[in-house]
């Protein structure tokens, strides 16, 4: 299947009319909504205004830039070339509203680095700098996190959340998700948000209408999970069914309201058979795979097999899915589908990955060794196709018919790196809620202005 552009834009674009998207006759079909795959960690640009995304159709995977101007948050000094500080800026899509707004956090950090050597190079010094797994925080700085809510259609960004007060802070990490809500019972764009993160019996929130976090207690504590284990999120959050549900792979999903003054947070198992030892993510790390420094400079991480790389809950077909992938020939994936009660779930699809493309019709799919294949994103309005990440692509299959529909070349971080991120018909015209129904937008520019287009 040849590539099509996710959103291709007209004259008339200029004007925030979208001309086409995706598939036409997929699109059309589910009334101008439609989905793409987000590489959601990215590195600080230094020309960039502001954040954008380069789309492109699934299986591709769109790119996520964010300015470097953004990172200049916390009021501390930015260290010189000649320190032994240095400064680390990252930014990540930490999740995806049901509607298609993005949760952007920005990192930054300041390690010691202790500068080793100098040299010139075309009338510019270089600096070469120790860079160890010792190197320790720099204790005169403290890490900077901000959040900012973002619509990657239109290129509006919102105020910068504010710093959070207390104990309780939100990471970079799978700890906090990003829920819209309409005032016209979802069929329209929304007029209010929330940005939640759950810890055991407290909800840490910020919602639109006030501009300011607060920490709720939560209620029906024998919801949660059963004490005596951790409960350790481990995917980005989702949005479903007017609720947040944060994901631990190895256990269950843990989901709550983050609207409501009194959050009853709800606590799913996993299917019988797929709950996996409460240290299950330590025995993963402890049988990583090391490999000598071609220099001799200590050892090379080759291969890590973490629980969320071959694991995953995800929204598609209007339901919420499991999907899991054996470690082992043959290549097991399992897909289970929520009853509508939230209370068990029901084995749709079982496939064996090996004997799919066993005559030989993908040679550049070896099933063995570091190519085992994992778990990329659940297509969320085909139910039975599943995205992996195998070697260096993505292979879309679809599990009902047994069968590879589409592969492609991937040079991604990771499968925990892709998120599904859909978009809805009201997206590209949409601004973001505020407090006080004040719109604050850093930027204000046309859809041709703000889009990138994939070849």
């Amino acid at each position: 299947m040849s590539h099509r552009r996710l959103l291709s834009f007209s004259a008339a674009a200029a004007s925030g009319r979208l001309r086409r998207s995706l598939s036409t006759a997929t699109s059309d079909s589910r009334g101008g909504w439609s989905w793409y795959m987000l590489e959601k960690t990215t590195m600080a640009v230094p020309t960039a205004t502001g954040p954008s995304v380069r789309f492109a159709d699934p299986p591709r995977v769109s790119e996520l830039y964010m300015p470097e101007s953004l990172f200049n948050l916390g009021g501390h000094t930015v260290p010189g070339r000649q320190s032994d500080v240095l400064r680390m800026l990252s930014g990540q899509a930490g999740s995806a509203s049901q509607d298609g707004l993005l949760l952007l956090n920005y990192r930054d950090i300041r390690i010691m680095a202790p500068i080793v050597g100098m040299e010139q190079q075309g009338g510019r010094t270089r600096a070469f700098r120790e860079l160890t797994g010792t190197a320790l925080p720099d204790p005169a700085q403290v890490p900077d996190m901000a959040h900012f809510v973002f619509n990657p259609l239109t290129g509006e960004i919102s105020s910068r959340l504010p710093d959070v007060r207390g104990p309780l802070k939100i990471g970079d990490g799978f700890e906090a998700g990003l829920l819209t809500q309409q005032a016209d019972a979802g069929r329209g764009p929304p007029d209010r948000y929330a940005v939640a993160k759950l810890d055991g019996h407290v909800m840490l929130r910020f919602l639109s209408e006030t501009g300011e976090w607060e920490t709720v207690q939560v209620c029906s504590p024998c919801q949660l999970p059963p004490a005596g284990r951790q409960f350790s999120p481990n995917q980005e959050v989702l949005a479903f069914g007017g609720r947040l549900w944060w994901v631990d792979v190895t256990w269950g999903a843990v989901c709550a309201d983050p609207f409501s003054d009194r959050p009853e947070p709800r606590f799913v198992e996993l299917p019988s058979g797929s709950v996996l030892p409460a240290d299950a993510c330590e025995r993963a790390i402890r049988s990583s795979i090391f490999v000598p420094h071609a220099q001799g400079k200590g050892n090379v991480l080759l291969s890590m097999r973490m629980p969320n790389m071959c694991r995953r809950v995800g929204v598609s077909g209007g339901c919420l899915r499991y999907v899991e992938v054996s470690e082992k020939e043959p290549f097991m994936l399992s897909s289970f589908v929520l009853d509508g009660s939230d209370s068990g779930w029901t084995l749709e699809h079982r496939v064996a990955l090996s004997r799919l493309w066993v005559d030989g019709a993908h040679p550049w799919l070896p099933l063995q060794g570091l190519n085992r294949p994992q778990i990329g994103v659940l297509d969320p309005y085909e139910a039975n196709v599943v995205h992996l990440v195998v070697g260096k692509h993505v292979v879309a299959v679809d599990m009902h018919k047994g069968e590879v529909t589409q592969h492609v070349p991937y040079t991604g971080h990771s499968t925990a790196s892709i998120l599904p991120c859909v978009v809805s018909p009201w997206l590209p015209t949409s601004q973001i809620p505020s407090s006080a129904g004040k719109k604050d937008v850093s930027k204000k520019t046309t859809l041709a202005d703000v889009l990138v287009r994939s070849d």
